[in-house]
């Protein structure tokens, strides 16, 4: 049971035994013209993914094509461009009709599976974040196949992912899983698009993001939301909570089984995948905590801090070992007299984007980036009050409505460590 907040996010499992997500989009679901099911995939599909059980595995699939499904079911020729509410309407009758497919399906095997609808509003308290972990383990536990969609019935624009695959990025930390499975209609990553270059070459293995330099410039499909951009989004999201990700052509659902057997009869050891391009966990992970901070929340605010700050704050958190930088897991609180200024309304216990800002070097200007993200003890309106001054004068200032001495608290920051976040402070471990 997930209940400790002070989790670390290692990639612990017995030998040969993982937590798999599985993301499958629209396109590899519905028929792109005419939304008739793509029976055939998804057999297929579920072949692999019950071979993944046969073998000890814990598999989870993030699966689309709810909008794609109910178009199909109410003979609309296109999906609507204009209304969000005619597409969660849409959505509303084709989720049931896409669970009952995977029913049908899994049915042949005798396996249970569980449908599980999420939001991001979902995990905005802690409770609701433990409660989820929870769930999952349950039914991991008990031997059934969940599958996870966005609630695209009643989300917003402001509670929604906006595609699944940073939906099945959340899960995958959710689910603390070691592989995520991301299918696409293209083999691997290309360094250009080899639609277009013959030339273009496949990446297998990246072992930093901040180092990836390759064409992303395949769209999502006509029904679906996601493109390549999002999959490197849920590839970051996974990464930093110690889960290989590995993006690879739909079409060969088998191929899974494959790279999980090499994996599992290798575990310790180099190996060179050829199928796929498979993003390694970061070297140092965040915390349970943190990763909730840091991914699960949608900041409401901004708060910008003083760059020194910033870089206090990173440098006393890095030491070296081994000649990598690694992170101290305690962390320093923020201080009204770190603050610069606040952008947006917010209130207290809401997730805040921390900023700073930097001279481009490339241009000259001054350039605001995002450094972290937190859980502030103060409404926006009270900041603006208190910035600059010592935490020994908030009483002064706020009376009653004194909360903390920190705007801040340690425990509920997360910071956007990076290797290219470290060259642009100019931040090095000794």
């Amino acid at each position: 049971m997930v209940n400790d907040d002070n989790i670390n996010r290692s990639t612990q499992y017995k030998k040969g035994t993982y937590t798999i997500i599985i993301k499958v989009g629209t396109s590899s679901i519905c028929d792109e013209h005419n939304y008739f099911p793509k029976l055939a995939n998804l057999s297929m599909l579920v072949e692999a993914i019950m071979e993944l059980k046969s073998l000890g595995h814990r598999p989870v699939l993030v699966s689309s094509g709810a909008v794609g499904t109910g178009l199909r079911r109410l003979n609309f020729q296109q999906k609507p461009t204009k209304s969000r509410a005619k597409i969660q309407a849409i959505a509303a009758v084709g989720q049931g009709r896409l669970m009952s497919k995977y029913d049908t399906l899994f049915s042949n095997f005798n396996q249970p599976i569980a449908q599980v609808l999420l939001s991001r509003s979902d995990l905005t308290e802690r409770y609701q974040y433990i409660n989820a972990c929870n769930t999952f383990n349950e039914l991991l536990n008990m031997g059934v196949i969940p599958i996870v969609n966005e609630n695209d019935t009643i989300c917003n624009e402001h509670s929604r992912y906006g595609d699944n695959d940073t939906l099945s990025g959340i899960t995958a930390g959710i689910t603390n899983a070691d592989f995520l499975f991301l299918l696409t209609d293209v083999d691997a990553l290309y360094t250009d698009n080899p639609r277009n270059n013959p030339d273009a070459k496949p990446v297998h293995v990246v072992n930093d993001l901040d180092e990836l330099h390759v064409s992303i410039s395949t769209p999502g499909s006509a029904i679906g939301t996601g493109g390549m951009s999002t999959k490197l989004v849920a590839a970051n999201i996974a990464s930093n909570a110690g889960c290989t990700t590995v993006i690879m052509n739909g079409k060969y659902p088998k191929n899974i089984v494959d790279i999980i057997k090499e994996a599992s009869d290798n575990e310790g050891k180099e190996i060179h995948p050829e199928i796929g391009t498979h993003f390694l966990p970061k070297d140092t992970l965040l915390r349970d905590r943190e990763w909730w901070i840091r991914f699960g929340l949608a900041p409401v605010g901004e708060v910008e801090i003083k760059l020194d700050t910033v870089k206090t704050l990173i440098s006393e958190r890095l030491i070296t070992k081994g000649g990598e930088n690694k992170l101290l897991q305690k962390l320093h609180s923020v201080y009204p007299i770190d603050i610069i200024d606040t952008k947006d309304y917010f209130f207290p216990n809401q997730c805040i984007s921390l900023t700073t800002t930097i001279k481009n070097k490339e241009t000259g200007k001054d350039e605001v980036i995002e450094v972290g993200r937190g859980l502030s003890n103060y409404t926006s309106s009270e900041i603006q009050l208190i910035k600059g001054h010592e935490s020994c004068d908030i009483i002064k200032i706020l009376g009653d409505g004194a909360k903390a001495r920190s705007i801040i608290s340690k425990e509920n920051i997360a910071f956007a460590f990076s290797k290219r976040l470290l060259q642009v402070l100019n931040l090095t471990a000794n």
